[in-house]
């Protein structure tokens, strides 16, 4: 990303990003460009999955503020973030929380063993998306297929708010809380993801700058 993930001081240009691909997914592509006057990370997808990572480290009474943006020229056709074989979206910006593992389902050890033997990286504790949908109500949270940790959060849905720049601004721990019904782990990544490999389509969006703030400044 352009300016990296602000946390409290101001990271150089791509700082600590790195393209996280996924085995046996087609990988997006990523570039750094301006967009509209914008710093932007523009990025293609066409039948694909991967993600922009960092890893942070911001424990749980540290957390505050987050603020991004995004600009999304069209919706992926036949695309439905509540349906497995469907669930692929233009945007998202995904947080990764650590927590107590031990209160993992038998089949969330699994997975998260599963994901270690593929990719080498344990499944975090927990992880909350921000995502646009193609009709879902803005504020719904979608439960993943798979496992009860990964949760969608519904910022936009629908078409209109297409090809324009939408800026936000969230509290971490009340999403968290709102999505989980418990309070956050430490954050330990941050991301921007597309994905159209579930309806094999094509898209293309644009990322602003990350900023994550910290508690006292």
């Amino acid at each position: 990303m352009s300016d990296g993930v602000r946390t409290g001081q101001t990271e150089s240009a791509a700082s600590g990003w790195q393209h996280l691909t996924f085995p046996g997914k087609t990988a997006n592509q990523f570039a750094y460009l301006p967009v509209d006057g914008r710093i932007a990370m523009g990025v293609r997808s066409s039948s694909a999955v991967s993600m922009l990572r960092k890893t942070v480290n911001i424990e749980p009474a540290q957390l505050a503020g987050l603020r991004f943006s995004w600009k999304v020229p069209s919706l992926i056709e036949g695309a439905d973030l509540g349906q497995r074989e469907k669930g692929d979206s233009p945007v998202r910006l995904v947080l990764a929380f650590d927590g107590d593992r031990s209160r993992l389902s038998q089949r969330d050890h699994m997975l998260s063993e599963l994901a270690r033997t593929l990719t080498g990286e344990e499944m975090p504790y927990a992880t909350l998306m921000y995502v646009w949908s193609n009709h879902h109500v803005p504020g719904t949270v979608l439960k993943n297929s798979r496992t009860e940790r990964i949760r969608k959060w519904v910022l936009e849905s629908g078409p209109d708010s297409l090809n324009r720049w939408l800026d936000y601004e969230r509290d971490i721990r009340a999403d968290f809380l709102a999505a989980f019904g418990e309070e956050p782990g430490r954050l330990i990544a941050v991301g921007i993801m597309t994905d159209t490999d579930n309806t094999r389509s094509n898209t293309q969006a644009w990322y602003g700058p990350v900023m994550l703030g910290t508690a006292g400044r």
